[in-house]
């Protein structure tokens, strides 16, 4: 049996850490969780009310935002396999790992640093638009935009919840203890978070079946 002395000098683990040592640096590093939703549900609602009057039919919507929606989970897996993931030998590429996803590995627990900043999620949302524009109709762009974004704040949702809320139902569950096998094993794999899909794909899911650490 442990004394209370014993416990009593320990302290608990911090959930968070100073990344900068610029005040405006190290406060912009803190991102609301509802930041995501509350900039880009407005756009995505803006533009799906433009593309419902474009002629495009029903079934092409549809089909056009499950397009988008299948092209960001191949994008939220392409992230953070090879960027997130990425520790390069060099100091500043440490450092990149460490403010870009490492600090989440570290403090996984703290929710303001759980959410892609605005800064991160804009350019990559446009770097789409500007893409499928170059290659298809506006109306069809912005059609698979829409579920892109959609794809996105999907992901955004589902990783607070995997760290913050009770799992209910064999789905939740499931992207649940998914997340925590890839977070507290060492599991070199399991990089979908809304989706295990491309993991299936790229054999990166072999380990699924490791038990994650007790919470």
């Amino acid at each position: 049996m442990t004394s209370k002395s014993a416990t009593a000098g320990k302290r608990p683990k911090p959930t968070t850490c100073r990344m900068f040592d610029t005040p405006l640096m190290e406060a912009m590093s803190h991102i609301p969780p509802a930041s995501p939703f509350f900039f880009w549900i407005p756009v995505n609602l803006a533009i799906l009310s433009w593309v419902l009057f474009q002629g495009l039919g029903t079934l092409m919507v549809v089909g056009l935002l499950l397009a988008g929606w299948l092209a960001w989970t191949l994008t939220e897996f392409t992230l953070h396999r090879w960027v997130f993931h990425y520790k390069g030998p060099k100091a500043w590429q440490r450092r990149f790992y460490f403010i870009a996803h490492g600090v989440h590995h570290d403090y996984p627990q703290d929710a303001k640093r759980l959410v892609m900043p605005l800064g991160i999620s804009v350019p990559v949302g446009l770097s789409f638009f500007l893409i499928a524009d170059a290659l298809a109709a506006r109306p069809i762009a912005c059609a698979m935009f829409v579920g892109f974004v959609s794809g996105y704040l999907l992901y955004d949702g589902i990783h607070y919840f995997t760290h913050h809320l009770k799992a209910r139902g064999r789905i939740g569950k499931f992207l649940k203890k998914y997340h925590m096998v890839h977070h507290h094993t060492g599991v070199d794999g399991l990089y979908g978070v809304s989706s295990p899909l491309w993991d299936f794909v790229f054999r990166t899911q072999s380990d699924r079946r490791a038990r994650p650490a007790a919470r």
